[in-house]
């Protein structure tokens, strides 16, 4: 991935104003989030409240797939059809079963643990036991796991990656918030969504978002994790806004940086 650029146009001031922005919005909403975009063909980027790692809920279910990928990959294979089949159902319905029949296969947390380190990841920390779903992460991480599906750098081959961007660009309709409140029309985006009240948090919700976003000639790597909302509802707007925000202040900022270059 290109190393981060200096724009004029999104510099020390136009940074600290979007991050009061989102203090803002957020400062009379329970709970806490974290966002964080990446434009990958300037490296421009923005990460907010980047120290809060979260539970992943369902994202996770894009890790748990790159994982089995990397092993069939080492094996010299492709998939069988019923791996295929569980991730189709993991990424596209977020089908639970087909996660932990999954989670089973690629060895559990040490299998995800040792995909990771291959990744580049430095603060996703595997469930315990089954837990795939009681993964924690934060933002930024979470933008590396979606640099290994663009990147010709990646340890996980070309095919892996269109095959997995490709089912997490027909996630079912009702699953398709979050990240895909921040493209244009005509934009292609690819995403996954978690979602879960968590016991810990006397049943508020855990809400994240991560995907890819197509648009102008840009790509964008966009993710949002958040906990404690008081509803499903009100995480999704919030996850919802801060992609938004954040994407929408870097598209501006590329433009400008590309006309400034003509």
């Amino acid at each position: 991935m290109p190393a981060p650029s200096r724009s004029p146009a999104f510099g020390r001031a136009e940074r600290a104003s979007l991050t009061r922005a989102l203090d803002r919005y957020l400062r009379d909403m329970p709970g806490d989030l974290s966002v964080s975009v990446r434009e990958v063909t300037t490296g421009l980027g923005f990460t907010y409240n980047g120290d809060l790692r979260t539970a992943t809920a369902s994202i996770v279910k894009v890790d748990i797939v790159i994982a089995l990928l990397l092993r069939a990959q080492r094996e010299k294979r492709a998939l069988t059809a019923s791996e295929r089949t569980l991730a189709e159902k993991a990424i596209r319905i977020s089908d639970n079963g087909a996660a932990s029949a999954l989670w089973n296969e690629i060895g559990g947390a040490s299998g995800l643990a040792s995909a990771n380190r291959r990744l580049g990841l430095r603060d996703t920390i595997p469930g315990g036991g089954g837990a795939w779903g009681a993964t924690t992460t934060g933002a930024a991480d979470q933008v590396r796991l979606l640099a290994a599906l663009t990147s010709d750098r990646s340890a996980l081959h070309a095919s892996g990656r269109r095959y997995l961007r490709k089912l997490m660009a027909d996630v079912t309709p009702e699953q398709a918030w979050g990240v895909s409140a921040a493209a244009g029309d005509g934009a292609e985006v690819a995403l996954k969504n978690g979602w879960l009240p968590r016991e810990i948090h006397d049943g508020r919700w855990t809400v994240n978002s991560i995907g890819l976003i197509r648009d102008a000639g840009r790509l964008f790597l966009v993710a949002a994790v958040s906990e404690r909302d008081s509803t499903l509802e009100k995480g999704i707007a919030a996850v919802e806004h801060a992609c938004a925000s954040v994407v929408a202040a870097l598209a501006r900022a590329t433009s400008s940086g590309r006309a400034s270059q003509r």
